[in-house]
């Protein structure tokens, strides 16, 4: 927490900002954490309040780490009971006028206790501090995360009626709904928020939007800002979204892919495309890659969390089911992409097993972790995987259920280390609390529990 000169200088700058907030009619202030189970959590403050919680915070319970996707509570051996007290502090560098929100602005917060301590649990200060781990190891890692959701009419929940049909990836889809997605568009650039591209995806209704790469954390906060935007742009044109993993149990689900460029901080070597190995890969890069795929099914506890997660990893429907890599193989979980010979930094590393019910901080964090700890290793990636992995001889499947990926994950000793025993601790009792809560039931009354969660 900061002290002293620094959180002075904050207090003025938190001046400063509400001012900005005031000019602008904007009257409140959502600051938002991301729980284990990754739904996104919020205190709403005055926008008048905002020098005051820049410099005190406002309060929290330590519960919420351990908070299910259906608000229960999972205690782990370091969190779940009613005592304590947090503070959550705003990063006033994200603080965005929401466009969709009239009159409501927003900003991420870390999380601190009650004597200025980073809490043990943050996942902000987590992937903050993957990200310094690589800095340090002379490593400048970008990522940027690919939204996809399933826009639906409002009514009852069976049968889900998705906005729209036509076909996959279709012009249509994008005629009937041109106004809903040109406000995507226009929503996010007001926020600053760089997109790429935004299409129509495989299943009626749904649709995918990707952003520009940023520094770990940076693109965390995208996520998040763009789920919230995509939400609030969709409420407005009078549909409701769904990001859950498996919207309708049968379909296509909703991925949450994260891409993952790599450069020297000495001098801006691009270590997936520079070097002399495979497809331009240079030593280091190639062993931070391998640290990923080595690392993919302890990973799946934290980039595909739900229960309803592995109804989505189904083989030969490009969501990554296999623990394999390939180059433009949008079957293996980790797809390399070369890019074109004549756009500067466009080599990067697709993860494709993840999906939207993660905590996208924990995900930046837990990936750079694996990555570092391959190049630690000086290992190697296995031979690239040509085709669907499914008709290949020994072509080894990521976990297929809950309990299999968390305890993969309490097994692995580097991303144990990384996230440190609290944290950990809380994310795998939401992972085998969420996991008992569903056993034995169908992808049909799963899928319908956590359908609107996210």
């Amino acid at each position: 927490m900061d002290t002293g000169g620094a959180r002075e200088r904050a207090r003025q700058h938190a001046h400063e900002q509400a001012a900005r907030l005031a000019a602008e009619g904007v009257d409140a202030v959502a600051l938002t954490w991301v729980d284990n189970a990754g739904i996104t959590r919020v205190k709403g403050i005055p926008a008048s309040r905002l020098p005051h919680v820049a410099r005190h915070g406002v309060g929290m319970s330590p519960i919420f780490d351990v908070y299910t996707s259906d608000d229960a509570v999972a205690p782990s051996p370091h969190l779940g009971g009613p005592d304590g007290d947090l503070r959550l502090l705003p990063d006033l560098r994200r603080l965005t006028v929401l466009a969709a929100q009239p009159g409501w602005a927003w900003a991420p917060v870390d999380r601190y206790d009650q004597r200025g301590a980073v809490h043990p649990a943050c996942q902000r200060g987590f992937a903050r501090r993957m990200a310094d781990r690589a800095a340090a190891e002379g490593i400048a890692v970008t990522m940027g995360f690919e939204t996809e959701w399933l826009a639906a009419e409002p009514g009852p929940d069976d049968p889900v009626v998705p906005a729209g049909h036509g076909p996959a990836y279709g012009m249509t889809r994008v005629v009937h709904h041109s106004g809903y997605l040109r406000e995507v568009f226009t929503a996010l650039a007001a926020e600053h928020v760089e997109v790429l591209q935004i299409h129509p995806e495989y299943t009626p209704g749904q649709f995918e939007v990707s952003t520009a790469p940023a520094d770990p954390v940076a693109a965390a906060d995208d996520l998040v800002l763009v789920r919230e935007t995509v939400r609030a742009v969709t409420v407005r044109h009078g549909l409701r979204a769904s990001f859950a993993p498996v919207v309708v149990a049968g379909q296509v689900g909703n991925g949450c892919h994260l891409h993952v460029g790599l450069r020297a901080t000495a001098d801006g070597t691009d270590l997936l495309r520079d070097g002399t190995g495979r497809y331009g890969m240079t030593p280091t890069g190639e062993a931070f890659l391998a640290g990923v795929v080595d690392a993919l099914p302890a990973l799946l506890a934290v980039g595909a969390p739900s229960p309803v997660s592995g109804a989505r990893l189904i083989p030969s429907h490009w969501a990554g089911a296999f623990q394999c890599w390939g180059l433009e193989n949008r079957e293996a979980a980790l797809r390399f992409v070369a890019g074109p010979p004549d756009e500067p930094g466009s080599a990067n590393a697709e993860v494709k097993c993840f999906d939207a019910a993660a905590n996208p901080y924990l995900v930046t964090g837990a990936v750079i972790a694996a990555g570092l700890a391959g190049v630690a290793a000086g290992l190697t990636l296995p031979e690239p995987v040509a085709g669907d992995p499914v008709h290949h001889p020994g072509a080894v499947r990521l976990p297929g259920t809950l309990t299999e990926a968390a305890d993969r994950l309490a097994a692995h000793p580097v991303l144990a280390e990384a996230l440190g025993e609290v944290l950990l601790g809380a994310v795998l009792a939401v992972r085998r609390a969420e996991a008992a809560q569903f056993e034995g039931h169908s992808p049909e009354k799963i899928a319908a529990a956590v359908r609107w969660r996210y």
